[in-house]
């Protein structure tokens, strides 16, 4: 069993585009520039924003903080959402979600302008990702993409199995992996709440990618020796053995599923970190102009 060292990757991708950004500067061209909208106080959107801007500060980005109550207006963010889509010194930018219930989420999302969508949410981006032609495609997919690329992982002909079915993991990294190229060519099945014989499924799977959001949902007798896994859940549980009061948990009980892998991904330091290495790409990418 090998781990797959999101933290120590993550710094990685970190490192090299902070030497672009660098020859970026020394060559007079734009400092790239990413914004982030946060309605509210939520405590895992408050600590997520802040890792972005202090990784921005890393790679020698610019970043802004744009920040409403939840009582804000629908129509007062789409303002600024507005605002943000024709300032020209913003490249990129993201509304963090969850927002509050009284505003459409996919009506915000819609707003944003496609071309500087780093989260790669936009109807537009989710389209063209699913032909295969050049779009900013979410980030944790595309962060456990370029884990199974570091790490040489193979999927040409795997059978991989990907356990829940959102718009921000399990579509998109069904669509990735069955696609041709590497990382791709793999054979496919995304499974949910209401598949038979999960068991079963997932233990014909070379490549297990867990994103269902339910603590320790998989288990030993649902792995084949041998398999990949990739646990893509955060879910935050109750300890009275940290400071905190809480522990991260994973989508995959890892003790136990961990030996019989040939690699796995664990919970905290897999794909979390990622993430955030990912969005910097896509934001890097948009101030170049190379997607669009």
């Amino acid at each position: 069993m090998q781990i797959i060292d999101g933290k120590a990757t993550s710094q990685k991708v970190k490192d090299e585009i902070a030497a672009e950004v660098a020859q970026i500067k020394e060559k007079g061209g734009k400092t790239p520039h990413l914004a982030a909208i946060l309605v509210g106080h939520d405590g895992g959107s408050e600590t997520y924003v802040a890792a972005k801007i202090k990784a921005c500060e890393f790679v020698g980005f610019k970043s802004s903080l744009v920040r409403f109550e939840d009582t804000v207006t629908e129509e007062e963010l789409l303002a600024k959402v507005e605002e943000l889509n024709n300032d020209a010194d913003v490249d990129g930018f993201i509304v963090q979600l969850p927002l509050p219930k009284h505003i459409s989420e996919e009506k915000v999302t819609d707003a944003v302008d496609y071309r500087k969508d780093v989260d790669g949410f936009h109807p537009q981006n989710v389209g063209r990702m699913s032909i295969g032609s050049p779009a900013f495609i979410s980030a944790t997919p595309q962060g456990i993409m370029e884990l199974i690329k570091r790490y040489e992982i193979e999927t040409s002909g795997k059978h991989v199995v990907v356990i829940g079915r959102s718009n921000i993991v399990g579509r998109p990294m069904s669509v990735l992996l069955s696609q041709k190229g590497y990382p791709g060519d793999a054979t496919v099945t995304v499974c949910h709440s209401r598949t038979a014989n999960l068991n079963e499924v997932c233990l014909s799977a070379d490549i297990i990618i867990a994103a269902i959001g339910a603590p320790e949902f998989v288990k030993a007798e649902m792995v084949k020796e041998g398999a990949v896994v990739i646990d893509v859940g955060t879910t935050r549980v109750k300890s009275d053995k940290t400071k905190s009061g809480w522990k991260l948990k994973g989508d995959v009980a890892y003790d136990e599923v961990a030996p019989k892998c040939s690699w796995i991904t664990p919970v905290p330091g897999g794909v979390g970190p990622m993430t955030i290495a990912s969005l910097l790409q896509n934001t890097l990418k948009a101030a170049k102009n190379e997607v669009y």
